[in-house]
């Protein structure tokens, strides 16, 4: 079976791909620069789930493909649950990480440790081209560091600490610092994604 993710996010195509062969599911996996260019859709919808879906609907539409979508971001506590559905654009830009990573800390400079509570939010979206479709969220406690650490993954990684993180010379590490299994077994997007691909192996499965 070839499902298409509906992003060009290559870290992110790596991530769910990691995350299928770890869970035994045998499908080819394709990104958005894999298929013809469409027309994207701005994510206007208010919630994560409403944006995965806006997404995963538009890309079998335009590919005919069974495809997965996912829309996630970081809501943080003393700012009432924002970035939230703006994480990727906080800054301006859509996907500027440096900026958006900038402009967050900035915001929460003063906030004293014991407030600076916050979580990762995936909602992830899997719709077929015979109508059906499964939603799932899952979200990822911890809290915000004052410093950026560690050059892997993405997005907010290098400023959050997840409750239970590792910890290394009596630091606890940051998502950026995590290596990717580990992090792929705790996070956010590694819930939602391998509980679409318990929904993905019935599928394979029942075709045979």
């Amino acid at each position: 079976m070839k499902v298409l993710l509906a992003t060009r996010n290559g870290k992110k195509l790596t991530e769910l791909r990691r995350i299928l062969a770890a869970s035994g599911v045998r499908v080819e996996l394709v990104g958005l620069a894999d298929v013809a260019t469409y027309p994207e859709a701005p994510e206007t919808g208010l919630t994560f789930v409403a944006n995965a879906l806006l997404k995963a609907r538009e890309g079998v539409r335009s590919t005919g493909l069974p495809t997965v979508a996912d829309d996630s971001g970081l809501a943080v506590d003393v700012l009432n649950g924002m970035p939230g559905v703006l994480s990727a654009r906080w800054a301006g830009g859509h996907g500027d990480d440096a900026a958006n990573l900038e402009l967050l800390l900035a915001q929460v400079r003063d906030v004293p440790d014991e407030h600076r509570g916050a979580a990762f939010v995936c909602a992830a979206a899997l719709v077929l081209p015979d109508g059906r479709e499964w939603t799932v969220e899952r979200e990822w406690r911890g809290r915000l560091v004052h410093a950026a650490r560690g050059s892997g993954g993405f997005g907010y990684d290098p400023i959050f600490v997840a409750d239970g993180s590792r910890v290394v010379d009596g630091q606890a590490l940051t998502n950026a610092e995590l290596p990717p299994a580990e992090k792929d077994a705790a996070s956010h997007r590694g819930q939602a994604f391998r509980a679409l691909a318990e929904i993905l192996a019935e599928l394979t499965h029942a075709a045979g």
